[in-house]
């Protein structure tokens, strides 16, 4: 039978991980960039080989070995660069893979909170209680302003007085206001012109002056009868 049909194969070893990949091929790049300094290091003395030989058939045979070297350093290079892109491209698909779990723990998480809030909006969070709750908190806030209203009324102010009788008095009591104004205005007795001024003098003083009786000099006197020096 196992000749007909043949033999199931064994399973073979599990693929290796993105990380293992990712340092496999790390590890590679490495030993390129090793091999690739060995070369710059040959490449360099031939160079300065090349500077100090005088003939030109050695000059020739060192360029030719410098070329080989060269041509393997490019080849390494490439390598190199090729490992690096596959290197990029396994960081990238692990970044993924992680993004993708956590985008599934996200959702998980959130269904497990959407459950929750349902259970508790079912069962302790009613709607017609909030209703009758906001229902409540209305009312009272009703009854505390009629509250505020009844303290802040004034209890001394009759309930029988009229408003046009307010008016009135009112209106005496600024006719008596501006009978005291007009008093208060008015200039006092002591104040007021009660004679007229005298005349404002126009000729030289002492010219009119009296002679005083019964000089012989001709000694002149104020209204007086005092004697005015000369």
């Amino acid at each position: 039978m196992n000749r007909v049909f043949g033999r199931k194969k064994a399973p073979g070893p599990p693929p290796p991980s993105l990380g293992e990949a990712s340092s496999g091929v790390g590890n590679h790049m490495e030993s390129m960039d090793v091999k690739i300094a060995q070369l710059d290091k040959e490449l360099k003395g031939y160079r300065d080989k090349l500077k100090t030989t005088k003939s030109a058939a050695a000059k020739k045979n060192i360029q030719k070995r410098a070329m080989e070297v060269l041509k393997r350093k490019r080849m390494y290079e490439t390598q190199r660069d090729q490992l690096a892109g596959q290197q990029f491209n396994i960081d990238q698909a692990a970044f993924g893979i992680e993004s993708a779990k956590a985008s599934v723990s996200t959702v998980a998480a959130m269904k497990a909170a959407n459950t929750e809030l349902k259970a508790v909006i079912k069962n302790d969070l009613k709607i017609d209680d909030v209703d009758e709750l906001a229902d409540d908190m209305a009312e009272m806030m009703d009854e505390f302003q009629e509250i505020n209203e009844a303290l802040a009324q004034n209890f001394s102010t009759p309930d029988d007085i009229d408003e046009a009788d307010l008016e009135a008095e009112l209106d005496m009591l600024e006719d008596e206001f501006e009978d005291e104004l007009g008093e208060t205005d008015a200039v006092p007795s002591y104040l007021q012109e009660t004679t007229a001024m005298p005349p404002t003098p126009t000729g030289m003083p002492g010219a009119n002056l009296p002679v005083a009786a019964g000089g012989g000099g001709g000694q002149k006197v104020d209204e007086y009868g005092l004697p005015v020096e000369t």
